[in-house]
């Protein structure tokens, strides 16, 4: 596959709610992005999780050929690697010469009204995303990939973000998020069978990282247990 030119970064990690998560896995599915690549770490569990005879990367890197879209996908979170994930994705746009770093995130929220909020520099984009209906955040604390990359700031980097219940898989916000990425970039999305779809995500990640969790407890347990004996 050609190498991806002056395409649109759009980023996900684990955070509130899992919205960038699994707004990216449908993103991936709907388009029918190609893995291009993954970002890897010693630091980072190599786990390889099954789903349906399938193989799902930690950090996996996906193109979508038809809209110049690269979508960085994760499964597994990356604590104490935020700012290497972060540099990892400034080299990844300096490669490609993206024209704009899209990152997805969901902001605690107890009502659940799914009000959307953005973040950027660029007039023209501020502009744009207001005009969709986005309004400006003014008040919060992000962290993460996203703040690693809001606090370098980077003049393309457009932040969307979505309410969610704090410490829930929540698959209406991820929805929310796919449809104002809808309208901001133009994908022609069939509404109609996104809240399904990103409910059937849900279900998948929530057992994927149920496996994950009990991974690691298994692998401290093993490290616990060789470091007794050796």
């Amino acid at each position: 596959m050609q190498k991806p030119k002056n395409a649109t970064i759009i980023e996900g990690f684990p955070g509130f709610g899992l919205v960038s998560t699994i707004a990216t896995e449908f993103l991936v599915k709907h388009l029918n992005a190609k893995r291009i690549g993954q970002i890897t770490s010693k630091d980072i569990l190599p786990m390889a999780a099954i789903h349906n005879s399938e193989v799902l990367y930690p950090l996996g890197i996906y193109y979508d050929g038809k809209h110049n879209i690269v979508i960085v996908h994760a499964l597994s979170g990356i604590k104490n690697q935020e700012w290497d994930v972060a540099n990892v994705l400034l080299d990844l746009s300096k490669q490609i010469n993206a024209k704009e770093i899209i990152s997805l995130e969901g902001v605690g929220s107890s009502e659940g009204k799914l009000r959307t909020f953005y973040y950027t520099e660029d007039k023209i984009k501020r502009k744009k995303l207001e005009g969709i209906g986005l309004l400006p955040l003014k008040e919060g604390i992000i962290m993460g990939v996203t703040g690693a990359l809001m606090l370098k700031k980077r003049p393309n980097l457009s932040c969307i973000f979505v309410e969610s219940k704090v410490g829930l898989a929540d698959s209406k916000a991820a929805a929310k998020v796919i449809e104002v990425l809808d309208s901001y970039l133009g994908l022609k999305i069939d509404p109609q069978p996104l809240l399904k779809m990103a409910s059937e995500f849900e279900s998948k990640l929530k057992n994927v990282l149920k496996q994950s969790k009990q991974a690691l407890q298994d692998k401290a347990k093993k490290n616990k247990h060789l470091d007794y004996f050796g």
